[in-house]
């Protein structure tokens, strides 16, 4: 058995709440699930809006090494002629070689959605099948709502398909298309259809409504069906679609599917973040495989188990998907982990396990008061660094005033006036054979106080390293860790930095926020002028 994957993302994915995919991107999504192996890729329906035929007719002159295009539509309408159908003609001229349709298979749909009768919707997708082939298309049915169908009327839900298979379909998609369908229930209905069917190739298409897409795809290979539909990261509608990440690497790694090759899968984890990336959609750092999170450790006799025997508490080897193992540095692990994150972050110094103990202490102690290492790790690194001996910081914050102002708002529009700040520092740079350091004090002015620190400060360290420009805040996070403490309590602040080249987080925390603020720029303006000095 050949199980092809046919990714939905670029129609189905795009559905998912706050996507919105321009030409451009759906032409980079697609180049890269080309590399990923897919076999086929569903663009979109042609004519459905200005992007859609626009990325159809670039594609023509697209030469995808792996992957098939295929154009989505419906049937045909209600009383219409199929060859004088707009939907069926746009399909039939879309320039692929495969087309899906989508078709009810549920009675209720036909009567309540469609409005039609039950011999009508069967004329609709037949003729709809026959009319495609006609134009030497290889068609697949998407049979929505098969499984809600199936249990409401059997016999029903299956005339809908045979009137599919009688007219030369090429494969028959069953759809939970609400998503509810449990593993159980969807294996009884396949092999049911199977049995009425037993030439007719079959595909799944799960939605995760019930948090059993994946599970239900997977089980579906295993009672035979040979195409499996699903959207990269789980994009959808609702909930989401399968996942394809989850697929893919189930099927290779536990099924012993070869649906991609070992270099594919390797990729893995860089394509899905990839498309996130392009989707403008956060990571999900949890997602099996390809998150962040997915071979993260962090309790003390987890992190080392792992390190003396790496499946002791990982199923498979991050490497096959891409990914990379993580020791995350809590209150929660011990030293032989935090030995290991120093190893990983690139500390060449040999910490003895005392000094590891000791450091551990340390960072109990200073999540006790708000902070959180696990997704800082370069104020881990510089919490390293400053017990390391001879360690010498290249700058230090002596004092700073901040100075809020806020005009009278008149009634009168053009003098509303935002809030401003002004900030002074008080600086004092450590250069090479300058043991008392040279003292810069600048100010600046900014949107809000953290903002004009921080431009206080660049403006200070830019005296002396003019590259400290490069650096750009790309994230600021701010938690509240005691809420119950109303406004006096501690918070933490999260900064993410970057360069041309990298990309690191920060974490402060106080009871201040500018404080908090402050320790977590700090952390990352010296950990960037430790890897490039002036």
């Amino acid at each position: 058995m050949t199980v092809s994957l046919y990714d939905t993302t670029l129609r189905d994915g795009a559905q998912m709440e706050g996507i919105s995919l321009s030409v451009e991107d759906k032409l980079r999504i697609a180049h890269k699930l080309d590399e990923l192996g897919v076999h086929f890729i569903e663009g979109g329906f042609p004519a459905a809006n200005p992007k859609d035929i626009e990325f159809f007719q670039r594609m023509q002159d697209v030469k995808l090494g792996n992957a098939k295009l295929v154009a989505f539509g419906s049937t045909r309408r209600a009383g219409a002629d199929p060859a004088k159908d707009p939907t069926l003609n746009v399909l039939a001229t879309a320039g692929t070689d495969y087309v899906t349709i989508v078709g009810k298979a549920h009675d209720l749909h036909v009567r309540a959605v469609l409005e039609t009768s039950y011999e009508e919707n069967l004329a609709m997708l037949g003729d709809s099948v026959r009319f495609l082939k006609s134009k030497g298309k290889g068609v697949f049915l998407d049979a929505e709502h098969f499984f809600d169908g199936f249990l409401s009327d059997q016999d029903y839900a299956l005339s809908c398909l045979r009137s599919a298979v009688n007219n030369g379909v090429d494969g028959l998609v069953l759809c939970d298309t609400n998503g509810g369908t449990l593993t159980s229930t969807l294996l009884e209905t396949i092999e049911i259809v199977q049995h009425a069917f037993p030439n007719t190739p079959l595909g799944i298409h799960c939605h995760n409504d019930a948090d059993v897409a994946v599970a239900n795809s997977l089980a579906a290979v295993e009672y035979g069906v040979t195409q499996v539909q699903a959207c990269i990261n789980g994009y959808g509608e609702r909930c989401g679609n399968a996942n394809m990440a989850s697929v893919i690497a189930n099927l290779k790694l536990k099924m012993n599917e070869d649906v991609v090759t070992d270099h594919q899968l390797a990729n893995l984890t860089e394509i899905c973040h990839f498309v996130s990336e392009v989707a403008n959609m956060s990571p999900w750092p949890q997602q099996p495989y390809v998150g962040a999170s997915a071979f993260a450790h962090k309790a003390g006799y987890h992190t080392d188990g792992v390190i003396k025997v790496s499946n002791a508490y990982q199923h498979v080897e991050p490497d096959l998907v891409g990914n990379q193992r993580r020791m995350l540095v809590s209150e929660l692990g011990g030293s032989r982990g935090l030995l290991d994150k120093i190893a990983e972050i690139g500390i060449d110094y040999p910490v003895s396990r005392e000094e590891a103990r000791a450091l551990t202490e340390k960072v109990k102690d200073s999540e006790a008061r708000g902070y959180q290492y696990e997704g800082a790790d370069g104020s881990f690194e510089m919490l390293v660094r400053r017990t390391l001996p001879g360690y010498r910081p290249p700058f230090h914050l002596d004092d700073f005033w901040v100075v809020l102002r806020r005009s009278d708002k008149s009634i009168e529009v053009d003098d509303n006036k935002e809030m401003q700040a002004e900030a002074m520092v008080k600086l004092r740079i450590f250069a090479p054979g300058d043991p008392d350091g040279r003292v810069m004090q600048t100010a600046a002015d900014g949107d809000g106080p953290v903002n004009a620190l921080d431009a206080a400060v660049r403006k200070a360290l830019g005296e002396y390293h003019s590259g400290i420009g490069e650096v750009r805040l790309t994230d600021y996070k701010v938690r509240v860790v005691d809420s119950s403490a109303g406004t006096g309590a501690s918070v933490r602040v999260l900064v993410e930095c970057a360069d041309e080249v990298d990309r690191w987080q920060c974490v402060g925390a106080s009871t201040d926020i500018i404080e908090a603020s402050w320790l977590a720029l700090a952390d990352a303006y010296e950990w960037w002028m430790l890897r490039h000095p002036a």
